[in-house]
């Protein structure tokens, strides 16, 4: 193997590491993710004047029980994702994949799991919500897109879950 492959497969490897620790908070008894603590360096990647969408004061029950299983469903696709971003970089190190052929690869588990996002984001009843999934996928496609998807998962994706988490609620 290359170091540059070997490289590249190690900062996948650490970003969902990143990603999956950010996923897994502790839920409350309602069921709804809790906000994960957020380091300086995810902080520092979203503007402090967003006009980022917040969940309705006061949703109706059947809106408060969509939103939860909408979360939930995005939280769920996200480790999944991370899951097998991980497991594909663990086999391009064993294969000795080439970059080219690494980073080819993350943009297309970047891609289908944007399309797997955007999917919930439709199912959203709270247009709130709706926005905040929809955004998360639109960042996620942008990843795919990136010329050096491996960076863009270790400064940019990282973002998506704490925010999904302290966002994405009834």
């Amino acid at each position: 193997m290359t170091r540059t492959t070997a490289t590249t497969a190690a900062l996948a490897l650490a970003a969902v590491a990143a990603l999956t620790a950010g996923c897994q908070g502790d839920d409350d008894p309602a069921g709804t993710p809790q906000a994960a603590p957020t380091s300086p360096a995810a902080t520092a990647t979203t503007p402090a004047a967003t006009t980022e969408p917040t969940p309705s004061a006061s949703p109706s029950p059947l809106t408060a029980a969509n939103t939860a299983s909408v979360c939930r469903a995005v939280d769920e696709l996200i480790l999944k994702g991370s899951r097998e971003i991980a497991a594909d970089s663990a086999a391009a190190t064993r294969q000795e994949l080439t970059p080219e052929q690494v980073e080819a690869q993350l943009r297309e588990n970047l891609a289908d799991l944007a399309d797997d996002v955007r999917r919930q984001a439709a199912r959203a009843d709270d247009p709130q919500i709706r926005a905040l999934v929809a955004d998360a996928a639109k960042k996620i496609d942008a990843g795919a897109g990136s010329s050096a998807p491996v960076k863009w998962l270790n400064s940019t994706f990282v973002a998506i879950p704490p925010r999904l988490a302290r966002d994405c609620r009834a």
